[in-house]
């Protein structure tokens, strides 16, 4: 079908999210209910008028600077904090790249319980995330690293904001890494992102374990997932857009956009449990999704979906899990098939039929 200029054109016709002078206010004060605030209230008058300035003229970026040489429009003010994203992930890439360097883990506990929240019990995702990573540092040339998605209930500051679907509009409007955040104007801050995808660029192998929460994943694995759209096919150059510029980015990927897979060869091991239904279905659809990123799957025992005291109560779902001796070893095996597969990797001992093939049609 020929394409022509209007169809291009970015679609218009929402209504506007912005509010006035005193709805922002209103909701920026709200943070300060503690009543140690209250000797601070014209302190607080100020940093509010200075927090509506901000909206007001949509400050999404405050520090700049420009982007240099190496980026296709050298003079382009780049945030600084993109900038810092990008260089932690460059030092990933070559900590990932170094031959003589250990076989680095990465296990990701997707489950948003923990005792030090309202549940005041830990996951039984995280023990076996626990389990999985005495198993890996047994070997002394592995390095292991632990992601606790539990963290963005828990810990101060922990936030993963939602993908805002730049890649639906353009591949190559889809920064690599994420330029949606932070958005200091709008309050979307403390996105920890940021400091996630050096830990999988990094990585040679890959754990994820979540429970199954409503036929799906957790909230915030799946808020990672999401955000991790940048990974597979982004845009690791923003100056070619401009920043945001839907149609500029339309226009670079109509003439033709080559969907880098920024973490492609990495192996991963999945881990899935639940108390009634949904296992086997959210296990492949976390497989389905790291393979559509041209990861590679560990083998049969690196993935795993199993119930823990089916059809019993929540209240002795841990007590479930400790008798369940099998499921344990299962996550044991995972990490081990894991393990397995990254070294053979580095040995060049494995080798996927058709990994060398171009696939014949892109996103």
């Amino acid at each position: 079908m020929q394409q022509t200029p209007a169809d291009l054109e970015p679609r218009k016709g929402s209504p506007s999210p912005r509010i006035d002078e005193d709805e922002f206010k209103r909701r920026f004060r709200n943070q300060f209910q503690d009543p140690a605030f209250e000797p601070l209230k014209a302190e607080l008058e100020k940093v509010t008028a200075a927090a509506w300035d901000a909206y007001e003229h949509s400050r999404k970026s405050p520090r700049t600077q420009k982007a240099g040489p190496e980026f296709a429009d050298p003079s382009y003010e780049l945030a600084t904090d993109w900038l810092a994203a990008r260089d932690a992930i460059c030092e990933a890439q070559h900590r990932h790249d170094d031959a003589n360097g250990p076989r680095r883990f990465l296990l990701i506990n997707g489950s948003s319980r923990s005792e030090h929240t309202c549940p005041g019990e830990i996951s039984k995702s995280f023990r076996m995330v626990e389990i999985a990573r005495k198993v890996l540092e047994q070997n002394p040339q592995s390095s292991v690293e632990v992601l606790d998605l539990s963290r963005i209930t828990s810990e101060y500051g922990r936030q993963i904001h939602p993908c805002k679907a730049c890649f639906s509009t353009s591949a190559a409007l889809c920064h690599w890494p994420c330029s949606c955040y932070p958005n200091y104007s709008l309050g979307q801050i403390h996105d920890w992102m940021n400091d996630i995808y050096p830990m999988w660029v990094e990585a040679h192998g890959i754990m994820i374990v979540t429970p199954v929460n409503w036929y799906q994943t957790s909230s915030p694995l799946k808020l990672m997932i999401d955000q991790l759209v940048c990974a597979d096919g982004g845009n690791p150059d923003p100056t070619t857009t401009h920043g945001k510029h839907a149609k500029e980015a339309k226009e670079i990927e109509m003439k033709g956009w080559d969907y880098p897979r920024h973490l492609e060869g990495r192996l991963f091991s999945v881990i899935v449990h639940g108390d009634t239904e949904g296992v086997e279905n959210v296990r492949r659809g976390v497989s389905d999704w790291l393979k559509s990123m041209e990861l590679e799957p560990a083998g049969t025992l690196a993935e795993v979906d199993r119930y823990i005291g089916y059809w019993e109560p929540y209240a002795t779902s841990h007590p479930a899990f400790d008798k369940d001796q099998s499921m344990k070893e299962e996550v044991r095996n995972a990490a081990r098939a894991l393990q397995e597969a990254v070294l053979a990797k580095q040995d060049g001992r494995q080798f996927a039929a058709g990994s060398r093939l171009k696939q014949a049609r892109e996103k």
